[in-house]
Formats: structure tokens, C-alpha cells, sequence
């Protein structure tokens, strides 16, 4: 036994010198000899493809056997098959194949794809791909690609879901221009964000079927004393495939719009009624493949199969805290407090770092659980308009909550300055509650998003009483979708008012002397120069809109409540469809007291 060990060095250093001198290509050659031996197809070569595809990535691509290799790799990663004529390469499917004319060194000549049944279409996107050796986007390509033409069924089914799926997108291409009144001055974001059918790529021989349907802005805020970059930029959009289904479903074998299309009075397109809009049963269904999924609540995909009448499988549904998933779904490591409320630090220009906490009792509760949808089902393109603003609509609500949840991996020597508490109020609303300027008192913000182009903010307990405030801060958040953005502004609008002497030709009333919040009156200057009214004095605070439901333990809030039937309230109008837990419980303790009445 002690003579093993020497034997297997022997045996190694016998390897060593045996390869010490091979080529790259030559160890690469014995990967694929030794993949293509036969084996037990019981015992997966996961080891030999990785190491290929390791070779692969390394090796430089500068022969005609090199580029033949990469290509073939790719098309094995996406399923398809692959065949060799002299100097040009098939990548072939089920109902369409890719050729590739090779040159020497490496180089390509020619890229064309070929549906079936149709002539090769030359691609001058795949050919740019090739030849500037990009080969990570090429088979992401390629890939959407397959995915278009990837259908089920035997053959005479894939021709005819085929044939329906060109059908749909004519429709769709139809729908997208109508006439319609633009709501952006940007025609491209307008049409991504506003268009029935977002931005839509058609369906072409080598492109798939592609809808853009939402991405935030990307301007800047630019005032006296900050500049701050709205979220960053994010394209959210959907292909376009045939999916297999458990029943089956009516789907198009020719158009059902009517000729010329037309509009009805409310705006919508027009469509064949059902018993004249030519159709047939197949296993099969159309799918919105959403890319990348969209973390959605529970009530927004119940609304998803209200709109569609076709179930939303929930097989492989993972319910969690939307603030969690997305979170998770921007890659961004998160911070805990006891592993249930996420914490995030948010660093601004001007070394300004804001702090927030959305409370996991609050965003864990049934109703407020989502999940991550990766496609929809539909079966009429009727159907694709009121799904994307669906869509729209929960992506408004993520793009905010996601403002304030970029977390920094390093906290280390941040001093936060200001801190928020993030709580869900309804389906479509949540509050951000702080600490106001100069004082220990709670102002809370309510942000509703109506829908994706209609987003109202309220201030309470601050004091103010003039809408126009509301009205400045509504604005400055529909403009950037940042919650950062718009609590730095509004924080600033407070600082302004709050250090502006009462003005002598209005003395302070007695409710004013109650309430240190804001001064009787103030002119601020907005960003374009204009000026607003002045803000009156008394506060108007319904008394659900600061504390409903105080959690156990949460101080703050019992103490709001004590102090409330010292507030000069308006009448009772709850803004605050679910109780939320404890306002601002995590830092704001100071004994159980606050020092004065919001």
C-alpha cells in the first residue's frame, strides 16, 4: 500500500512530460474526441463540456476550424443541430436554419437565416456579431431566436401555431399605429411607456417578436444645492412566443382586425366579433416572455387572468416580500434587521446618505406578498394592451421601492442623516415616514401610484395646509420615479419654510403656537424660477393617517396616538385602506414622548 502514492506520481509526471509540449488545439481536439466517443448516456459529460467551453472562451479565434468549433458549441448549448459543407456552417431547428459562410483565418463572409419553407435572408446583425467575435451576444441571439421558433406539436401543428404567431404580430404591428395623443416629448420613450404596444420589434426572419413596454427616466434633478441622478435606466420588455398548454385555446388563422382598423369612441381598437374572427383549437397558448421577470403582487397577477380568462400557472410561483424580490431581482446584497426587515443605506451627492427600513411584519403580510412572473398567457391581441399597462403599473410601483433599497455592500464610517421608514398602505400606495426639519416630530408621506403615468403624493403632519406642496412633490416624483429624489426635495422645501420668519401682517394664531412645525407663511422658489403660495399653518392630520394600528412594542406610535386629540384635525378621511404596523419604530424611541404634537 505505502508504494501507491509513488506509483500515482510516476504515473502523473509520465502525463506531464507526455503533454508538457502539446498546443492548446491539440488538448483542445482530445476534449472533443473524448466527447464525441461513445458512452453510457446515463452519465452525463458535464465535466468534458464545461472544460471545452472553458477552452473555448480562452482560445483565439483565428482559423476556419476554430470558428467552426465555437459555433458548433453554441449551437449544441441551444439544442440544435449542426452541420459542415467545405466552408459553411448549418445551425439548423425545426422550422428555420441558420448558414454561415466561413473565410479563412476565422473570418465570415456571410450570415443568412431561412425559415421553413422560406429563402435564406441575409442578417447583417448576427454577421456583425461574428465578425467582431462576439460571441456571448451572438448566442443570446440565437437564443431569442430558437425561442421564437421553438413551438410544439408535430409537424402540421408547429407549421399552423407558426403561421397564427405571424398572424398575431401583424395584428399587433396594426395596433401600434393608430393614431394616439403623445404624452412624452421623447417619441421613443413615449412609445415604450405610453404606445398599446409599447415600442414592437416585428417579427422578422432573424428577429424575434420583441415589445419594449417600460423604462423610468433618466434625467437629472439640477436645484441650487443638489443634483442628483434619477434610477438608473432599465428596459423592461417581453418576446413574443407559442407556449404548450394543458387545454386547449382559440387562436387566430388569419387576421381579426377589420379593414381599414378603426378606433372605438373610448380610444380602443376594434376587433371581429368572436363568431367571425376566423379561429382554431390548439394545445397551445401565446406567452408574454417577460424579460427580465417582473416581481408582481398577488393582486396584480390575479388581474393579469382576469384580463386574459387563461390561469396563470402557479406551479412554480415563489411567494416572498416584494421589497425581498426586488432586492434579489437587482442583484443587490441587502441588509437585515433580525433577517425580516431590509435596510438599506442610500449614499447622495453632497456626502448626504439617507437611511431606509421597510419593516418586514409589514411588506410579509399575504396581501402584500408577489412573486417573480416570467410569462404570461394570452390568447387574443386584444388582450396585449391591458396587460402592458398592467405591467406599466406594477413596474411604476418596483421602480420607486427599488429607489430606496440600493444597499451598499460597505457601511462602514456612514453616518445616515436622514432616516425613512417605507410602509405598504394598499395594493398601489405605501407611506415613507421621517423625521421633519428642526424638530422631533413625524411628517409621513403618502405615495399612491395610481397607475403607471399617475402618481399623487400627500404630506401629513407637517403642519402645512396648502395643496400646492402636495401638487410640487407629486410632480418631482412622477418626473424622476426616485423616492431618494423626492424626500431630498421635499426635506428641503421643509428646511426653507421652517427658517423663514413669520411674517408680522399675519400674526400667529393660537393653533400656530402649537405647532413649532411651520411658520405662518412662506414663498418658495421652485426650480424653474416660479413662485408657490404661501403655505398656511395649521395642521391637518387625520387621525388614521399617523397611526391606525400600532404594532406591539412600537412607542412612537403609541405616542402619536396619546398626543392626537391635541392635533387641529380636518375631517376624518382615511387614507390608509391597511393598517400598518409601527411609524419609524426603529430609531425614533426617546422614552415612549415625543417633545411636541405633529
Amino acid at each position: 500500500m505505502g508504494e501507491q502514492p509513488e506509483v500515482m506520481k510516476s504515473i502523473i509526471s509520465e502525463l506531464h512530460l507526455k503533454f508538457a509540449e502539446k498546443t492548446w488545439n491539440e488538448t483542445f481536439q482530445l476534449v472533443r474526441r473524448c466527447m464525441d466517443k461513445p458512452k453510457d448516456q446515463s452519465k452525463p459529460c458535464g465535466p468534458l463540456v464545461r472544460s471545452l467551453e472553458r477552452l473555448q472562451e480562452v482560445f483565439n479565434v483565428s482559423s476556419m476550424k476554430t470558428m467552426r468549433s465555437r459555433l458548433e458549441m453554441i449551437a449544441k448549448q441551444q439544442g440544435m443541430g449542426f452541420h459542415i459543407t467545405e466552408a459553411t456552417c448549418y445551425l439548423t431547428a425545426d422550422l428555420f436554419y441558420m448558414e454561415v459562410v466561413l473565410l479563412p483565418y476565422g473570418g465570415v463572409e456571410e450570415v443568412k437565416v431561412a425559415p421553413h419553407g422560406g429563402s435564406p435572408v441575409p442578417s447583417e446583425s448576427f454577421l456583425q456579431l461574428l465578425r467582431s467575435k462576439d460571441f456571448a451576444e451572438f448566442s443570446m441571439k440565437l437564443a431569442g431566436l430558437f425561442n421564437q421558433y421553438n413551438i410544439p406539436g408535430d409537424n402540421e401543428i408547429k407549421l399552423k401555431l407558426f403561421a397564427s404567431l405571424h398572424l398575431l404580430g401583424k395584428d399587433l404591428q396594426q395596433i401600434s399605429q393608430l393614431p394616439r395623443v403623445p404624452k412624452d416629448s421623447e417619441p421613443e420613450m413615449d412609445m415604450i411607456n405610453n404606445g398599446r404596444i409599447g415600442c414592437l420589434t416585428a417579427g422578422k426572419e432573424d428577429c424575434p417578436l420583441m415589445i419594449q413596454f417600460y423604462t423610468p427616466p433618466t434625467d437629472e434633478m439640477k436645484t441650487s444645492d443638489i443634483q442628483i441622478a434619477a434610477t438608473e435606466a432599465l428596459v423592461q420588455a417581453a418576446q413574443v412566443i407559442v407556449g404548450v398548454s394543458d387545454v386547449t385555446h382559440k387562436l387566430q388563422v388569419a387576421s381579426v382586425i377589420p379593414q381599414p382598423p378603426q378606433l372605438d369612441p373610448q380610444g380602443h381598437p376594434v376587433f371581429l366579433p368572436s363568431s367571425e374572427a376566423p379561429c382554431e383549437m390548439f394545445p397551445a397558448c401565446f406567452l408574454l416572455k417577460l424579460q427580465p421577470p417582473v416581481p408582481m403582487m398577488l393582486c396584480f397577477v390575479n388581474k393579469l387572468s382576469q384580463i386574459t380568462d387563461v390561469a396563470i400557472p402557479d406551479v412554480d410561483l415563489q411567494w416572498a416580500a416584494l421589497p425581498k424580490l426586488l432586492m434579489r431581482r437587482s442583484n443587490l446584497p441587502g441588509e437585515t434587521f433580525d433577517e425580516q426587515d431590509t435596510i438599506s443605506t442610500v449614499p447622495l451627492p453632497g456626502g448626504v446618505i439617507h437611511s431606509y427600513v421597510l419593516p418586514g411584519e409589514a411588506w410579509e403580510l399575504s396581501a402584500q406578498r408577489a412573486t417573480a412572473v416570467d410569462s404570461i398567457p394570452f390568447t387574443h391581441p386584444a388582450h396585449v394592451p391591458a396587460l402592458l399597462e398592467l405591467l406599466r403599473h406594477q413596474c411604476a410601483i418596483n421602480t420607486l421601492l427599488r429607489s430606496c433599497i440600493t444597499s451598499q455592500r460597505d457601511r462602514a464610517g456612514f453616518v445616515c442623516d436622514l432616516h425613512f421608514e417605507v410602509l405598504p398602505e394598499s395594493d398601489t400606495s405605501f407611506s415613507v415616514t421621517f423625521h421633519q426639519p428642526h424638530t422631533d416630530l413625524l411628517a409621513v408621506l403618502l405615495v399612491n401610484v395610481c397607475d403607471s403615468n399617475q402618481i399623487t403624493c400627500t404630506l401629513f403632519g407637517s403642519g402645512i395646509k396648502d395643496p400646492s406642496i402636495d401638487e410640487y412633490v407629486s410632480t418631482v416624483m412622477k418626473r424622476f420615479m426616485s423616492v431618494p429624489v423626492t424626500m431630498t426635495t421635499l426635506y428641503s422645501k421643509l428646511e426653507e419654510i421652517t427658517s423663514t420668519p413669520i411674517s408680522p401682517s399675519r400674526p400667529a394664531t393660537t393653533e400656530a403656537e402649537n405647532d413649532h412645525s411651520a411658520p405662518s407663511s412662506t414663498t418658495v422658489t421652485d426650480t424653474n424660477g416660479a413662485s408657490t403660495t404661501a403655505f398656511s399653518q395649521s395642521a391637518s392630520v387625520p387621525e388614521e393617517s399617523v397611526c391606525v394600528s400600532a404594532s406591539p412594542g412600537c412607542v412612537v406610535s403609541d405616542a402619536i396616538c396619546e398626543l392626537l386629540p391635541e392635533i387641529n384635525t380636518s375631517p376624518a378621511v382615511d387614507p390608509y385602506p391597511f393598517s400598518p404596523v409601527g411609524v419609524f419604530s426603529h430609531w425614533m424611541t426617546n422614552g415612549g414622548q415625543l417633545s411636541e404634537p405633529i
